[in-house]
């Protein structure tokens, strides 16, 4: 969908229409707004930072503030169509633990992460001996809220371990999503689309 990150894009397009759906980490409700007006969805929001909770207020959105590590447990298994966590499974604390809920609640979830190894950072980490400041994570290793560095393969090893199934994955370079041939090395992110 136009005018959405790359990321959001790919999982707007992919929601299907008036489904439930949660936004975890939601922000200021880009991804909600484009749900709701272009795809006729239910869609709600979760979101721990309270300026991102008054603006999607603002915006006619329905968010809670909530935090994805301890709040997930209040809502219904099976109460949504689609629980959506972009760009926020390495901002999380457990995030085994979030997986686990978002699978709960949700009959699929959306992931979205930026990749670690991609081929940049790799060579950041190689010729500069340290942690890299790009386009997509624009803040020094003290300021930027990553606390779970992780890769495609460490992620695809962590749900296969775990029995999720992999209905979907998206690669991105820049804006525009790949084949996932060497997506370990050449995707900045990747979205998954998960199912128990």
């Amino acid at each position: 969908m136009p005018g959405l990150r790359p990321d959001l894009a790919v999982i707007a397009d992919h929601v299907a229409p008036g489904s439930r759906v949660l936004d975890i980490g939601c922000g200021d409700g880009t991804l909600m707004a484009a749900l709701r007006d272009r795809r006729g969805c239910d869609a709600r929001g979760m979101e721990i930072d309270p300026a991102n909770v008054a603006e999607c207020v603002a915006r006619g959105l329905s968010v809670i503030q909530g935090d994805a590590d301890s709040d997930l447990a209040f809502y219904p298994p099976q109460s949504l169509d689609y629980a959506i966590l972009s760009q926020t499974l390495q901002t999380t604390m457990r995030p085994d633990k979030v997986l686990e809920e978002l699978l709960r609640i949700g009959r699929r979830a959306f992931v979205s992460f930026p990749n670690f190894a991609h081929w940049r950072v790799r060579a950041s980490l190689l010729w500069t001996g340290q942690m890299p400041v790009t386009r997509l994570l624009p803040v020094a290793w003290y300021e930027t809220p990553n606390i779970h560095h992780l890769t495609i393969r460490d992620f695809r090893e962590f749900v296969a371990a775990r029995g999720i199934i992999v209905e979907q994955a998206w690669y991105l370079a820049g804006d525009r999503v790949f084949s996932g041939t060497l997506a370990n090395w050449r995707a900045e992110h990747a979205v998954f689309l998960l199912r128990r």
